[in-house]
């Protein structure tokens, strides 16, 4: 069953991104190198809950 997700940037907290994953195959965390408008540049954003 895919679940939606949240990813936030690492260096200001901010929700940028929502997607959707596959838990049985990831049951890990996601992390992805994606553009954040308030820092203005590409940092890492992680799934959160």
């Amino acid at each position: 069953m895919r679940d939606k997700i949240i990813l936030a940037c690492t260096e200001c907290k901010q929700r940028n991104y929502s997607t959707k994953k596959n838990k049985k195959n990831t049951p890990d965390r996601l992390e992805f190198s994606k553009y954040c408008k308030f820092c203005r540049k590409h940092t890492p954003h992680k799934e959160t809950k």
